[in-house]
C-alpha cells in the first residue's frame, strides 16, 4: 500500500492518525486507548427489554440480557488482557443473546481493524451506527477506515457527523483537516486545523500533504 511519503512527525496528531497496526511506527488506532473497549459505558449499556406478550423471540428475554451482560464483561477482561481470541469468540456469544448489542458490534471490529481486516471492521462499525447512529467510537473508527481507503468524501462527512455529537473532539477535526486539505478545500482545513490545535495545542497543521498511506 504505497503513497504519499510520510509527513514529518512533528506535525503527526500523536497517535490519533490512522495507521494500521501492522506499522511498528504505529501508535494506538484509537482515540483515547488501544482498544477503546468502552468499558465505562458499559454501566450505561442497553441490553434491549423483556419481549412482549406473544413475541417471545422479538428481542432478548430479561435472563439473555442478563447473560449478554456478564459474556461482555468478561469479553472485555480478555481484549483487554490480549486475549483476542477468547474475546472474538465471546462477543459472538454476546450477538447470540443479544443480536442488537452496539459494543460487541462495536469490539468485533476494533479486533478486525487491528488485524488489518478493513473490509470487515467497517462492516462490523456500521452494525453497530445501526443500532446506535450516535456512537461516536464507531464514527471514528469508520471515518479512519474510509479515510486510509483514500474514499476521503466518506470521511469527511464521517468527521462531521461525528463532530455535530462532540465538537470538542480535536483528533477529528484535526483528521477532517487532512481530509479536506485532500480533496482540495484548503481553507476550510486551515480552520479545522486551527479548531484542533485550540483544543489540543500539540496538534500542528501538516505542510502540505495527505495523510500518508499506512506502510506494509
Amino acid at each position: 500500500m504505497d503513497g504519499p511519503r510520510r509527513l514529518p512527525r512533528k506535525t503527526e496528531p500523536l497517535s490519533y492518525l490512522a495507521r494500521l497496526p501492522s506499522s511498528p511506527e504505529m501508535g494506538r488506532l484509537l482515540r483515547g486507548s488501544a482498544l477503546a473497549l468502552l468499558a465505562i459505558a458499559l454501566t450505561a449499556c442497553s441490553l434491549g427489554a423483556a419481549p412482549a406478550s406473544g413475541s417471545p423471540t422479538s428481542v432478548p428475554t430479561a435472563a439473555a440480557n442478563e447473560a449478554a451482560n456478564d459474556i461482555l464483561t468478561r469479553a472485555l477482561q480478555a481484549h483487554k488482557d490480549g486475549k483476542v481470541a477468547e474475546a472474538t469468540v465471546l462477543y459472538y456469544q454476546v450477538l447470540a443473546k443479544d443480536p442488537k448489542n452496539k459494543f460487541a458490534f462495536f469490539n468485533l471490529g476494533v479486533i478486525a481493524h487491528f488485524e488489518n481486516r478493513l473490509v470487515a471492521a467497517e462492516s462490523f462499525y456500521r452494525l453497530a451506527l445501526e443500532q446506535d447512529p450516535k456512537m461516536a467510537t464507531a464514527l471514528y473508527n469508520l471515518a479512519i477506515v474510509r479515510q486510509v481507503s483514500k474514499d476521503y468524501t466518506q470521511a469527511r462527512d464521517l468527521y462531521k457527523q461525528l463532530i455535530a455529537i462532540e465538537p470538542n473532539n480535536a483528533p477529528a477535526h484535526f483528521n477532517l483537516g487532512v481530509v479536506l486539505r485532500a480533496l482540495g478545500s484548503n481553507a476550510e482545513a486551515d480552520q479545522e486545523f486551527a479548531t484542533a490545535h485550540r483544543l489540543d495545542p500539540k496538534l500542528v497543521a501538516p505542510s502540505g500533504s495527505p495523510l500518508p498511506s499506512p506502510t506494509k
